[in-house]
């Protein structure tokens, strides 16, 4: 039997790693303003970047960031086109020379992805890793062989794929932190004064793809090193009010939705409140079900992704097949890996578990 949408009479739920489920209170206002922002008489997507009305955008999405995450005043909010695979290459063009050391740990897919490209640019000191175990568990802080000089240290807050995820913000000392945040970004108050950069792609937790948000320390911006591509240096981000050249309008208009919608709903407290009930439940779920499991040390795993395994892979394209059928989109895990994966980002409502849980428990009485 093929695999067919969803009926109308199906609430559906989408577990994708990004891009990914947005909250429905932000898409129904996107789509109300679609074909006239606020009187304007022009849709979002036709506006000019330049035009006072998106500078009512700009203005209202950075406020309403440095609300969030109290970010100090010393530190600029730089919205840039791509994704965060670009700041894989802009971290260390900003902040290393070509002699210069760079600590990294090494934890996932994302964490040496980063690693490969920083190696193009400076020099890579891996701190520590766990490709021993396969990359279930994070590396215990005080087994890290940090340099003595290192221009900063880089961590992947959450492994998309993987499914770990640190809880808490590694002691770094004097050396710049910095932190992909891209798949757990909003999802739990941070301290922005510890970290150097903090740089999140928007397609997990606040927006659509397009749009990567930095979080940069002044006193690091205007160091890129010669030869860099103009757009490559935070400093002309920082310059220009991230409109050096044409940005991702809509999608940065989106961000400034969700940055607002997470207000309403209680900020960055609510989110991680909300994160852990829904990651506890699906995970006590698995952990008391023989016919799945989760392979991650359960230390370090990730509220946002939840891989897990069936107890006979041969029942995956039936698993997949028949969860689509009943409104559970995107629940295939990555290739790397194999199995499932539900990505529960802050849209994510507790619905959605229940429903996942109640298809879970059905499959496994059925075929177990």
């Amino acid at each position: 039997m093929g695999s067919q949408r969803p009926t109308e009479s199906l609430s559906v739920y989408n577990f994708g790693a990004g891009p990914a489920m947005l909250p429905r209170a932000v898409m129904q206002q996107a789509q109300a303003e679609l074909l006239d922002w606020h009187g304007s008489g022009i849709s979002i997507i036709e506006m000019s970047h330049r035009s006072k009305e998106f500078a009512v955008i700009v203005e209202q999405s950075e406020a309403d960031l440095r609300a969030l995450l109290q970010i100090p005043d010393n530190y600029k909010v730089l919205f840039i086109q791509g994704g965060a695979t670009s700041q894989f290459a802009m971290v260390p063009l900003n902040l290393t020379g070509p002699q210069d050391v760079a600590d990294y740990v090494q934890t996932g897919n994302w964490a040496n992805r980063a690693i490969k490209e920083a190696k193009r640019h400076c020099r890579v000191n891996i701190v520590a890793n766990s490709e021993a175990d396969n990359y279930r568990s994070l590396p215990a802080r005080e087994s890290w062989q940090v340099s003595e000089q290192a221009a900063y240290l880089y961590y992947t807050a959450n492994e998309t794929i993987g499914g770990v995820e640190f809880h808490a913000v590694p002691e770094s000392g004097e050396i710049p932190l910095v932190s992909d945040m891209t798949s757990n970004f909003l999802s739990r108050p941070i301290d922005v004064s510890r970290f150097a950069v903090i740089y999140a792609g928007a397609q997990k937790n606040f927006g659509p793809s397009g749009l990567v948000i930095a979080i940069v320390r002044e006193d690091l911006i205007g160091k890129v090193r010669q030869g860099v591509p103009t757009l490559y240096d935070y400093a002309v981000y920082a310059k220009d009010n991230s409109l050096y050249n044409t940005p991702p309008t809509f999608s940065w208009y989106v961000a400034g939705l969700t940055f607002q919608w997470i207000r309403q709903q209680g900020g960055l407290a609510a989110m991680e409140k909300r994160a852990i009930a829904r990651a506890a439940k699906l995970y006590q779920f698995i952990d008391t079900n023989d016919f799945y499991s989760n392979p991650i040390d359960p230390a370090c795993r990730s509220r946002m992704n939840v891989p897990f395994i069936l107890a006979d892979e041969a029942l995956d394209g039936s698993f997949l097949e028949q969860a689509e059928k009943n409104g559970l989109l995107a629940l295939k895990g990555h290739r790397s890996v194999g199995g499932m994966r539900a990505s529960i980002y802050n849209a994510m409502p507790e619905q959605g578990i229940d429903a996942l849980i109640d298809f879970m428990r059905d499959f496994a009485n059925r075929y177990g």
